[in-house]
């Protein structure tokens, strides 16, 4: 062999993902099967979401009625058309059947590319892949149980009381309305938490550095400020309650990169198991 066979690796057997090759129809066969999966769990989950819908419902709404009461109202909210009712119970059983079988399309999807994977980018992916539900999760959770709260006591302090110098202004929210903010508030935040594992990945595979991370921390900060004001109510409770944990996780995907920075292909091959050609190349003397 010469001397550009030493940049060559041989994977050990077992780790080829070319011994995994099926033709297109099979490809697409597999697919199929894998949508199949996904979408029966997704009908299941939405007719189970839908029979309790109303306690769903009463869940979701919770966190404005401490809000109504602080303002000096009665918990309520309205519905202006004759449909409303239903068709804001059969979005929310969509969403929360989406929002429970994520997982399971995540788990569908990975079976469905993993058989074209190396070992050693199958254990790079996975943490990610844990990782991803998890903040996705914690986001969403930080919006129901903190942000929901303050922005619902901020906006409802712009009522007030009638007099004979001053016209009443009462909030009477809809339902559908007001499902939409929480879905919007909900998902934002799930999204907004997958920075993290976006920017890390990114720099794991070499794409981004903890440098590069670094040097445009005031660019990220500008487009954090803009990813706020388009995805939240246009109230500066809510913008600065999901900028100001984004440019924490910008700071915590800095050092995550900084400990993920990609490593020299040796020494990656050395510790995936994988054999240096120079282990096994011979010349013509031998």
């Amino acid at each position: 062999m010469n001397a550009s066979s030493k940049d060559v690796v041989v994977r050990p057997e077992g780790d080829n993902p070319d011994e995994h090759a099926m033709p297109l129809m099979e490809h697409l066969m597999e697919l199929r099967r894998r949508l199949i999966v996904s979408i029966a769990m997704l009908t299941g989950a939405f007719i189970v979401a839908a029979y309790f819908s109303k306690p769903l419902f009463d869940f979701l709404a919770a966190p404005l009625a401490p809000a109504m009461i602080k303002a000096g109202g009665k918990p309520h909210l309205i519905f202006t058309h004759l449909a409303e009712g239903f068709t804001t119970q059969m979005k929310l059983a969509f969403f929360t059947a989406a929002f429970v079988t994520f997982p399971i399309f995540a788990n569908q999807l990975w079976k469905f590319i993993a058989p074209g994977l190396y070992k050693h980018e199958k254990r790079a992916l996975l943490p990610f892949l844990f990782a991803a539900p998890v903040l996705f999760f914690a986001g969403g959770a930080l919006a129901y149980y903190i942000i929901l709260p303050a922005a619902g006591t901020f906006l409802l302090g712009f009522q007030q009381l009638g007099s004979d110098q001053l016209i009443q202004v009462e909030a009477d929210p809809r339902v559908s309305e007001y499902l939409s903010l929480v879905l919007q508030l909900v998902f934002a935040f799930g999204l907004a938490f997958q920075m993290p594992v976006l920017l890390v990945l990114l720099a794991r595979v070499g794409i981004l550095s903890a440098k590069m991370l670094s040097e445009k921390r005031r660019y990220a900060i500008i487009g954090i400020f803009v990813f706020a004001a388009v995805v939240t109510p246009p109230d500066v409770v809510s913008q600065l309650s999901l900028a100001i944990p984004m440019m924490v996780l910008y700071e915590i995907s800095v050092i995550g990169a900084r400990m993920m920075e990609k490593k020299p292909e040796a020494q990656q091959a050395a510790n995936d198991g994988s054999v240096p050609a120079e282990d096994t190349d011979f010349n013509a003397a031998d």
